[in-house]
């Protein structure tokens, strides 16, 4: 199979990134500029979401490939009539993410559903606004566990004794801390090599026999096996495929940002169905053109990607993400966490009404 890299990125020190975040907490607090296009008005939390979005209201997102897809589409225009602004951030994933929440910077960020486990954990509160998922997500999973040249691992039982790359407070190591569960073994059976993911560092590290196994985005895969011979990779079977759009509590408790925040999550959602729909449009909008994929590794991404659902119910996300932090809270040490506490179902109606029919339901959601 011939699957294309990902979307480069800096590599960056081999340590977790909260440790980072801790240092810049008190700088932030510093450093930080006002909210920005809100009203200052407080909105309660279990008070209906506002319809009307007021003028010069304006919500910072670090969303690119929906902010491709929303420009490809003219679904921009749809933000313009209803009055709302929205200040695109190149931001995605966990650590820029909460990053940019300490400094003010950002009011809502696209990721899994790890960093507004650690965003709680290191003191930021946040809540998601939005859920979607893979239609089919054993078929399509997020990640593989690649298999360094040479190293024995055929399935997850060969883990044991193994050196496999660990980052704790990525999604990369709640996944390793699943996978060891669903093999039966604890972190004392295998050696876990702390290694921040970010760019091809995995790779790097497996390709060195640095570690034995480690997990890869899927769309890696090919490009691993290709560079590595005698690379190979197994499947983890475990579901990897949550993904939020996650926000401030206080832009969601700001009565300006949250009416814009309805507007905003409805269209995210015509977006992702407009993903599905019309997949050449999202190739070039976004894996080429904002990614720098060529058209062939864009096509090769998509036929490993699956599509996108709007799940017709949340209960089964955050039961899983409740499962992930009950998980991580053993594992790692952090404090018990209800997690009924991040997530404003809410928007769970306005994501539903938005997508009409194309619901999914059941396994998927």
């Amino acid at each position: 199979m011939t699957t294309p890299f990902p979307p480069p990125g800096a590599a960056r020190p081999r340590r977790s990134w909260l440790a980072g975040i801790a240092a810049l907490a008190a700088a932030a607090s510093l450093t930080a500029c006002g909210s920005g296009g809100g009203s200052g008005t407080t909105l309660d939390l279990s008070a209906p979401l506002p319809d009307k979005v007021p003028s010069a209201t304006v919500i910072r997102i670090g969303d690119p490939s929906i902010q491709a897809i929303v420009q490809a589409s003219g679904l921009d225009r749809k933000l313009t009539d209803a009055g709302v602004k929205v200040q695109w951030a190149n931001i995605s994933g966990g650590p820029q993410s909460i990053q940019a929440f300490r400094g003010n910077k950002l009011d809502c960020a696209a990721v899994a559903d790890i960093p507004s486990l650690f965003a709680a954990w290191t003191g930021t509160s946040t809540r998601i606004v939005f859920q979607s998922v893979t239609v089919d997500p054993l078929k399509y999973p997020t990640y593989a566990l690649g298999v360094a040249p040479g190293a024995t691992v055929t399935s997850l039982a060969d883990l044991r004794g193994k050196k496999v790359a660990y980052s704790s407070g990525q999604a990369q190591g709640a996944l390793v801390l699943r996978v060891l569960q669903k093999a039966g073994l604890t972190q004392k059976d295998v050696n876990l090599v702390d290694l921040t993911s970010t760019g091809d560092s995995y790779m790097t590290a497996l390709g060195s026999r640095a570690v034995d196994v480690a997990p890869l985005g899927f769309q890696q895969v090919g490009v691993y096996q290709g560079k590595y011979p005698g690379a190979t990779t197994i499947p983890t079977g475990i579901r990897d495929d949550a993904s939020t759009l996650y926000c401030l509590t206080k832009a969601v408790q700001d009565a300006a940002k949250a009416a814009a925040l309805k507007v905003y999550v409805g269209i995210r959602t015509e977006a992702l169905l407009w993903q599905n729909t019309h997949p050449d449009g999202y190739a070039k909008a976004y894996l080429e053109d904002s990614q720098g994929l060529s058209p062939a590794n864009a096509r090769a991404y998509l036929a490993v990607s699956g599509q996108r659902g709007i799940p017709a119910t949340w209960d089964n996300a955050q039961t899983r993400l409740q499962q992930t932090a009950d998980l991580l809270a053993t594992e790692q040490g952090h404090p018990k966490l209800d997690v009924g506490t991040l997530v404003d179902r809410r928007f769970e109606k306005v994501e539903a009404a938005a997508a009409g029919p194309d619901l999914v339901t059941g396994d998927a959601s």
